[in-house]
């Protein structure tokens, strides 16, 4: 999982291997050039914290994410806005 935005995770991190995710990155968003060409290819999905990103990377990600066929789910940075968004992303799949 690729975790996009926000300074600091607190526990999210550990909530999500909780939930079954192994590695979690983290980039935190301030700057466009954060993800250059690609997205990494042993990334699974992607979360974008809504609330700590500007709106041109966000639409750079989704791009990215739709290019290489990976899920991409945006949430704000509360533990059940995100567990919602996650959970919805796996049913789907």
């Amino acid at each position: 999982m690729l975790i996009i935005g926000g300074d600091h995770l607190g526990n999210i991190t550990k909530n999500l291997e909780g939930q079954g995710f192994q590695e979690v990155f983290h980039i935190n968003g301030r700057k466009t050039q954060s993800i250059r060409n690609h997205i990494p290819s042993e990334i699974d999905i992607i979360l974008v914290l809504t609330d700590f990103i500007n709106h041109n990377l966000s639409k750079s990600i989704k791009r990215r994410a739709q290019e290489q066929g990976i899920p991409i789910c945006f949430s704000k940075r509360s533990w059940c806005s995100i567990y919602k968004e996650i959970r919805s992303i796996s049913t789907c799949n």
